[in-house]
């Protein structure tokens, strides 16, 4: 089928950990290969392996965007090593990348508040000018554009939504700001044809996942909702960025919802809440979720649950992104534009439309088929 040929917005953690696991499954396929060639492929940490004849080792980076000093101008294979990185190695021996990492836009990227913390928990902005995105997205080749942009990036999103644009290049946006689920801005990709996936990534196993299934089954067995908290610490880069929080304000929403579309009736605000809780530095790239359930069930009887989920965030991002590029890919082949609604729905927290989680995998698998179309 060829490759897919990305670029990337933001060579943090999340990039770290795709790069790394596009490498990993390489060599998990070049082993299974020389094994026996009729041998069933390793499907481990994949929710889809095959899509449509695209495997995760098809995946190409031909382009890299950042704005760290310690980043720009840097091998991608070097600058996803780079602080304040704190990823979990998921595979050590990436090859030497054949791309160096442009210096981007600014704009909103950074919030004023992190340059108060240690460099290598922080960014360090860059003094070089600022490349021609533009220019460099034609002349790689790129056919996606990857966001993972920081949390409350407004602005310099808009400024990527924008080139894809221009330059017929399809956006996965990992990130609360509303691109895929604005009407506005779907518009303007359904009629330039360009396929897009969109917003905010779940994770494969993360807090909001495990909020809504847990909502649902509460909901499913009659159960009758009151309150609920879902509360997160970690220690990555964006936790640290979402200490301000002026910059929170998608990211609420986008969380919230997602959980909110799973009940019959929503919860009023006062008897839900959902967001960030704190920055703990030495939990690095590990996010611990505490959540709550407090509900009603036969003859008003009380019911409660709680848990903890501990997870590695940035792997468990580039769990779902895996699959959201390679969606986008087989949209783009079959010349299908604007939001992608299956995909977007099994992917992302704020999607064009929220679909409950079991039937957006089956549209999903629909769509690879070819009998859903989008």
């Amino acid at each position: 089928m060829g490759k897919i040929k990305i670029a990337i917005v933001g060579v943090g953690n999340c990039a770290a950990s795709l790069v790394q696991g596009i490498e990993y499954y390489r060599a998990i396929a070049n082993a299974n290969e020389k094994q026996a060639k009729n041998k069933q492929p390793d499907h481990f940490g994949l929710m889809n392996y095959d899509m449509g004849g695209y495997f995760p080792q098809d995946i190409e980076v031909v382009a890299a965007f950042d704005v760290d000093k310690r980043k720009v101008g840097e091998r991608l294979d070097i600058a996803i090593k780079a602080k304040p990185n704190c990823v979990w190695q998921i595979y050590g021996a990436v090859p030497k990348s054949k791309v160096r990492v442009e210096m981007g836009n600014v704009l909103d990227g950074l919030s004023e508040h992190m340059a108060a913390y240690k460099e290598d928990r922080t960014f360090v902005l860059s003094d070089k000018k600022n490349c021609n995105v533009e220019k460099i997205l034609k002349e790689s080749g790129a056919e996606i554009l990857l966001n993972y942009l920081p949390v409350g990036s407004q602005k310099a999103t808009e400024f990527y939504a924008e080139v894809c644009l221009r330059t017929g290049v399809s956006l996965v946006n990992c990130m609360p700001v509303f691109i895929a689920s604005n009407p506005a801005w779907a518009k303007r990709f359904e009629a330039k044809r360009i396929p897009c996936v969109g917003d905010d990534i779940k994770a494969q196993i993360g807090a909001t996942i495990t909020h809504r299934t847990l909502a649902k089954l509460f909901m499913d067995r009659g159960v009758r909702i009151d309150r609920t908290y879902q509360l997160n610490t970690g220690g990555n880069t964006d936790f640290l960025n979402m200490l301000n929080r002026s910059r929170l304000e998608s990211k609420k929403i986008s969380k919230t919802s997602s959980v909110q579309s799973q009940l019959d009736v929503p919860l009023d605000d006062d008897n839900i809440h959902i967001g960030p809780s704190d920055y703990v530095p030495w939990q690095n790239d590990n996010k611990v979720c505490y959540l709550r359930i407090e509900g009603r069930g036969f003859g008003g009887f009380p019911v409660t649950a709680e848990m903890r989920l501990s997870v590695e965030d940035s792997p468990n991002s580039a769990g779902c992104s895996i699959d959201a590029i390679r969606a986008c890919k087989i949209a783009r082949d079959r010349k299908i534009g604007g939001p992608l609604i299956s995909i977007s729905s099994y992917t992302m927290k704020h999607p064009p439309k929220q679909i409950v989680d079991y039937e957006a995998k089956e549209l999903v698998r629909k769509f690879i088929q070819g009998t859903c179309p989008r």
